[in-house]
């Protein structure tokens, strides 16, 4: 099995927490990207607010899909796990998922939990994608 480690420069260190920000299994054409927040390099928390922390873990996701040779088209599948109940986001929360994957409309599961990587952390993301530009 051939497996490619995925850990843009750009994105926060994921070593100490013995994760990849993504794996691309080559026989399959798969990647697997870990979830993603609102991050900088130094482990913090970038922005306040459901909607601009989804908008930066949607940036952060687009960077390890770039990374690994794929993009949001080649997305088939997203979690997205939010601080507290799904539904009292939703309305914040469908235009910014539209805006980065309307077109293509990957499965998408929402799931409303009582706590993230952080206090501060309000949203997590992660996806299955295929290798591939489109």
């Amino acid at each position: 099995m051939n497996i490619q480690h995925i850990n843009p420069p750009a994105l926060y260190d994921g070593a100490p927490f013995g994760m990849s920000q993504a794996v691309v299994d080559a026989g399959s054409g798969l990647v697997f990207v870990s979830g993603q927040v609102d991050w900088d390099t130094g482990y913090q928390v970038r922005q306040g607010g459901m909607e601009a922390q989804a908008e930066g873990a949607l940036h952060n996701l687009l960077t390890v899909l770039e990374a690994a040779g794929s993009s949001a088209a080649r997305v088939l599948q997203l979690r997205v796990y939010v601080r507290g109940e799904l539904g009292e986001h939703m309305a914040a929360l469908a235009p910014v998922m539209n805006k980065y994957f309307g077109a293509s409309r990957p499965a998408l599961t929402g799931i409303g939990v009582a706590s993230l990587a952080s206090p501060e952390t309000l949203i997590e993301i992660e996806a299955l994608a295929r290798v591939g530009n489109a």
